[in-house]
């Protein structure tokens, strides 16, 4: 009985433990990037020379990419709702996402 009782308390301080981590640990992840993803082909062909869309993305997002048309699967029906929404959401900063088709 005594050890049942010590197990369930050590379960109830680490379980305690791992969530006020979890809170202070989390990682703030950027909305306008999942939006951008989304709005990609999703074909995850690497042809851009990123891993991915989601990693086309997060260089679209970084300024590490210049043409939008460097997603080679991509047409006007990607490009131009990707350009409409980051000049509807600037920068943290309040600056713009420069990129074009």
């Amino acid at each position: 009985m005594t050890a049942l009782i010590t197990l369930s308390i050590m379960g109830l301080v680490l379980g305690l433990g791992l969530a006020y981590a979890a809170e202070i640990l989390k990682v703030e992840v950027d909305e306008r990037l999942e939006a951008v993803t989304n709005f990609l082909p999703g074909l995850n062909c690497g042809a851009c020379g990123f891993p991915g869309c989601a990693g086309f993305a997060e260089g679209v997002m970084d300024g590490d990419v210049e043409k939008l048309s460097d997603c080679k699967p991509g047409k006007d029906v990607h490009y131009d709702p990707i350009i409409e929404y980051l000049a509807e959401h600037p920068n943290p900063d309040g600056t713009l996402v420069k990129i074009s088709k």
